[in-house]
């Protein structure tokens, strides 16, 4: 049905949600012949908004008043007639001086407070899922009573400490120093880090995952007592081990308070944002999207974000995104500047974790 809008029509629905989204009014037919240079006459625009009304794309609240974009409205207007502001070579700098930072957890920080100033909504950045970071090099470190604490880094640089308890892992033919079986000394530790090292170093932690189990299923592992003994750590280590989900980052829940929400509805969106694993599922959504994604309302599938709209991207390599952003504001916001915002910061975070892997 919208696909048939004419020029004409799509000319006024431009107008009418571009006036609504800048004053937050109801918008009449004079209001849209004076601000714009349509050529037409309030008589002519007004039969055109009633038109558009019967597509659902407009609504009149009341009877007197003008009429404002209903979702269908909104969502036609986003994806068919609005034109996406770029931001010029110095914004784009700025961003990236805003952003640039020599840690990964501290380019997240930057960027969350980054799209929540500039856009004056709540931001939420997914960080990089830890399942799909890429082993640098793994180090046991012996504890007393058994213990180990493994220490993975990342080809981004980040630093995970793993705690194995009851670490014994050989045969408990070779007692240690003080006498105990099964304690691994500090020579075939470092035989164990090269052995996992060379193995695994440049795969994913999933990957990772498999290729432990396929290598301890092989036979010719069971005579290599250094390796199988490796192998075994490993398993402890990446397939026992609890996976960690992705951090979330929120930044500006304020800023719902001064948007245009009944107070239950912003106490309730507030309450929804420190749920990490609700907004995991929703930015879920995006990583594996081509571009920018704008979520309106319902289509959140989120009843605290009825009234709320989602702005987001996902962010690292083009052909595997490591994680996604967002800005939730009101359905009535500037989209042409939350969306330019919103990509340019993506696009440089992108830039900058490569960099800092490379």
């Amino acid at each position: 049905m919208t696909s048939d809008l004419n020029r004409r029509a799509q000319k006024i629905l431009h107008a009418v949600v571009t006036e609504y989204l800048h004053g937050g009014d109801a918008v009449g037919s004079r209001t849209v012949t004076r601000r714009h240079d349509l050529g037409l006459s309030p008589a002519t625009v007004r039969n055109v908004m009633a038109d558009l009304e019967e597509m659902g794309l407009l609504e009149q609240r009341h009877t007197s008043a003008g009429r404002v974009p209903t979702p269908s409205g909104l969502r036609f207007f986003i994806d068919s007639l609005l034109k996406v502001r770029a931001l010029s070579a110095r914004e784009k700098e700025e961003i990236r001086e805003r952003v640039i930072a020599p840690t990964p957890d501290a380019v997240m920080q930057r960027a969350s407070r980054l799209l929540s100033d500039l856009t004056q909504h709540a931001a939420v950045i997914i960080a990089p899922d830890p399942e799909h970071q890429r082993l640098h090099q793994i180090e046991f470190v012996p504890l007393r009573d058994g213990k180990l604490i493994a220490v993975l880094v990342t080809a981004d640089g980040r630093i995970e400490n793993r705690l194995i308890v009851d670490a014994q892992l050989d045969d408990g033919r070779t007692p240690g120093a003080d006498g105990r079986r099964g304690v691994i000394d500090a020579t075939r530790l470092e035989r164990i880090h090269n052995y996992l090292n060379q193995l695994l170093s440049g795969m994913t932690l999933d990957e990772v995952r498999e290729r432990v189990i396929r290598e301890l299923a092989e036979d010719k592992h069971r005579y290599d007592e250094a390796a199988a003994t490796a192998l075994r750590l490993g398993h402890r280590v990446f397939v026992e081990h609890k996976e960690r989900s992705a951090d979330v980052l929120v930044t500006g829940q304020a800023n719902l308070l001064d948007d245009e929400l009944v107070a239950e509805r912003a106490r309730e969106l507030i309450r929804t944002l420190d749920d990490k694993e609700t907004l995991v599922r929703l930015l879920d959504r995006t990583r594996t999207a081509d571009g920018l994604q704008v979520f309106l309302g319902a289509e959140t599938a989120m009843s605290a974000l009825a009234t709320s709209s989602v702005v987001a991207v996902s962010y690292g390599p083009e052909e595997q995104p490591i994680g996604a952003l967002a800005v939730i504001g009101p359905m009535r916001m500037n989209y042409s500047k939350v969306m330019s915002v919103v990509d340019v910061t993506a696009d440089t975070v992108s830039q900058v974790l490569a960099e800092l892997s490379g």
